[in-house]
């Protein structure tokens, strides 16, 4: 009798320990890689781009008018204001989010802002694409470097600054010491703070037109100014990038009667 009353006590003790077990899992579970979108998607096969729209409800979008990214052709010359950017020093905070192995965070009131005319768009993030997502006459860059901006009013706008092989950035060169190898949680690094000047060419003529966020829900009303001056980094920064993520791009999406202007 005593025997069995301590096996039965063992057994409860066991049970409470798998439902213990159980819920530590759920609760100190790590973020997967994809967690901020709800539906997973990718950049090739059958979850691709061309499928995008059907994957879910929410991308719906990515069947409309206004998508991006573009092939950049017959552009309009017109007196555009001049783009200028206020960047500055300040902590890093990265994140390979499993679709890009770099992208930087920024909290609301970072003061980093870019300036159009009266328009004033504070940096949200940025991120890389290889190759560029945008094109030119028909080509892609060797990379291409995307800041994402919010204004005052909501708005989004995104800056698209090409990249092509040449001299080392030593900016890109300070992000690839920390670049996370596989997909995660942000995280800040301590005691280190990129500025993102450091990747801004310094002529900034550009060339604007309405356009979308360019990776699910694929979002429209985003003003896209695509630099039209590159800047250069190294082979080997190119590559290091490459071999976490060869090709995480959206192909060029139908103009639909949108015209692109170009600064004078």
């Amino acid at each position: 009798m005593y025997i069995s009353s301590l096996v039965a006590r063992c057994d409860v003790r066991r049970l409470y320990l798998m439902v213990a077990i159980v819920i530590l899992g759920v609760v100190f579970v790590p973020t997967a890689p994809h967690a901020q979108w709800k539906t997973p998607w990718s950049y090739a096969g059958k979850d691709g781009p061309s499928q995008w729209a059907n994957l879910d409800p929410a991308y719906a979008a990515c069947n409309g008018k206004e998508q991006s990214p573009i092939d950049i052709r017959n552009s309009v010359k017109a007196d555009l204001p001049v783009l200028r950017f206020e960047f500055k020093s300040g902590p890093l905070n990265i994140i390979n989010n499993g679709y890009t192995a770099v992208r930087v965070d920024y909290a609301p009131g970072n003061g980093n802002v870019v300036t159009v005319s009266d328009k004033r768009y504070e940096l949200t993030q940025f991120h890389f694409h290889h190759p560029s997502e945008e094109q030119i006459h028909g080509k892609p860059y060797d990379m291409v470097i995307h800041f994402m901006l919010k204004g005052s009013d909501g708005k989004v706008a995104g800056v698209a600054i090409l990249v092509k092989a040449g001299e080392a950035n030593a900016t890109v060169g300070e992000l690839w010491k920390y670049m996370p190898r596989m997909a995660g949680k942000d995280h800040v690094i301590p005691g280190v703070e990129i500025d993102p000047e450091g990747l801004v060419p310094r002529d900034t003529a550009y060339y604007t037109y309405a356009g979308s966020v360019t990776a699910p829900p694929c979002t429209e009303g985003v003003t896209w100014f695509v630099l039209k001056t590159p800047v250069t980094v190294s082979h080997q920064q190119i590559d290091a990038f490459a071999k976490l993520y060869p090709h995480d791009v959206r192909p060029p999406q139908p103009l639909d009667g949108r015209i692109v202007k170009e600064s004078e």
